[in-house]
């Protein structure tokens, strides 16, 4: 009843884009305009994930050999 009303959304994290300019690295939320903190430059390329990947190329080669 009223514990539901409690329950608060999970916080967004910020991902890390590069700007396509000037390289920076931005942290943009959601809701955030996508825009560089430097130049202002609206092209913007995500950052790759530091998450293992060798898992996947694993279970790619137990099902493909």
């Amino acid at each position: 009843m009223d514990s539901q009303k409690d329950v608060q959304p999970p916080k967004q994290q910020p991902m890390i884009y590069i700007c396509g300019e000037c390289h920076t690295e931005n942290e943009i939320k959601a809701r955030d305009p996508i825009r560089c903190r430097e130049c202002g430059y609206r092209i913007m390329y995500k950052k790759r994930t530091k998450r293992c990947i060798l898992l996947h190329m694993h279970e790619c080669l137990g099902s493909c050999g």
